[in-house]
């Protein structure tokens, strides 16, 4: 039987092999690290979109109408849409009357326009502006539109427009104006006929004598009757 030869080695020694275990240790490393190295990870592009269109989606704000309506809006994203819920509430109307609380949906499909992913917080800016121009139109015109500057170009569904469907305004009247109080009547009232009557016996019964008893009763029966 032939020995096992590695070069000009014989493999038969012990060093000679502890050497050609270490050789091929090391070559099988270096194979693995660069087949590691070769192994390129692709981001999914469906989820970085969709991750950036929920980051996008976070605007909010305040503003006020000229009937001194104090509004809060507020984005969310829906998946395939955008939400933006307007609240608005006038504490004085509860007293004064009027319009007192409105509360309403917009909805917009925003990824159709390039700057709602490359700049959002420019995208909102001008969202807030564009709802606060609607004034007396907030809530109530499903044909105003709220439109970014940045998406004018932009498909029509990219701008938000009022779902009428979500629009609740709720209206008081003023408190009712109490009343002038009426005139009191005097309780100490005057004689009655009834008590003029009695008047009218006693001056008969004064001027009357005996003998003309029967006309002073016919007389006083007239009088009686007029009376009472």
């Amino acid at each position: 039987m032939t020995p096992c030869t590695w070069g000009n080695h014989s493999l038969n020694h012990p060093k000679q092999r502890q050497k050609l275990i270490t050789f091929v240790s090391l070559s099988s490393g270096a194979r693995n690290k660069t087949r590691g190295a070769d192994k390129t990870v692709v981001p999914t592009t469906g989820r970085a979109q969709r991750s950036g269109n929920k980051g996008a989606a976070t605007g909010r704000g305040k503003f006020s109408l000229k009937d001194e309506m104090q509004c809060t809006w507020g984005a969310r994203d829906m998946g395939d849409a955008v939400r933006l819920s307007v609240k608005c509430e006038d504490p004085k109307a509860r007293v004064q009357g009027g319009i007192t609380d409105m509360k309403c949906e917009y909805t917009a499909k925003p990824q159709s326009c390039r700057g709602y992913g490359s700049d959002p917080k420019g995208f909102w800016k001008q969202v807030a502006r564009a709802i606060k121009r609607l004034q007396g139109k907030v809530c109530k015109d499903e044909r105003a539109l709220v439109k970014a500057g940045m998406c004018k170009r932009a498909p029509r569904e990219a701008h938000f427009k009022l779902d009428i469907t979500s629009s609740v305004i709720s209206a008081q009247s003023g408190d009712p104006e109490t009343p002038p109080p009426l005139p009191t009547r005097s309780t100490s009232a005057g004689p009655t006929a009834c008590t003029r009557r009695a008047d009218h016996r006693k001056t008969a019964e004064e001027y009357c004598n005996s003998s003309w008893a029967s006309v002073c009763s016919f007389f006083f029966s007239m009088l009686q009757g007029e009376d009472c």
